[in-house]
């Protein structure tokens, strides 16, 4: 059976972003990615789907720490702290691989950590383990038929 996933990826590589929808569209899961390329818009992105009581709230956030405006750490925070948003996993998907970074995001609640691979194919197997792990192998608020 397939499943509709809701992802939300805050990225600003273009690369990165296509080398991750590549990678989620051949993996086995119907996934619907939403892109914001920096932190304000991302925070924007949720807070519109607050306001106008949607309710397809993001199933998994993929957060990137150095965005432009606001960073990863603040829309972490933002996501950590909101009553509706706090029970979304979310990823750091970051090249920094800083102690301090680590450390920070963990404090801030995230549910993992995650170093991006420089190699394309060690990138794209990362984002598909992520897909089975999270997606596949861990239940999700709001999907009870797995």
């Amino acid at each position: 059976m397939n499943k509709l996933i809701n992802i939300l990826l805050v990225e600003d590589n273009e690369g990165d972003i296509l080398l991750t929808r590549e990678a989620l569209e051949s993996g086995k899961l119907i996934n619907n990615l939403d892109v914001t390329r920096n932190g304000e818009l991302a925070i924007n992105f949720l807070t519109d789907i607050i306001e106008n009581n949607e309710k397809d709230l993001p199933d998994m956030i993929l957060l990137d720490i150095n965005l432009p405006k606001k960073n990863g750490q603040d829309v972490l925070h933002f996501i950590k702290e909101h009553d509706l948003l706090k029970h979304i996993p979310v990823i750091m998907l970051t090249t920094s691989s800083s102690e301090k970074d680590v450390l920070t995001s963990y404090r801030n609640h995230a549910n993992c950590y995650i170093t991006k691979p420089i190699d394309v194919n060690n990138f794209m197997s990362i984002i598909a383990k992520l897909e089975e792990f999270w997606i596949s192998i861990v239940k999700l608020p709001g999907h009870n038929k797995r």
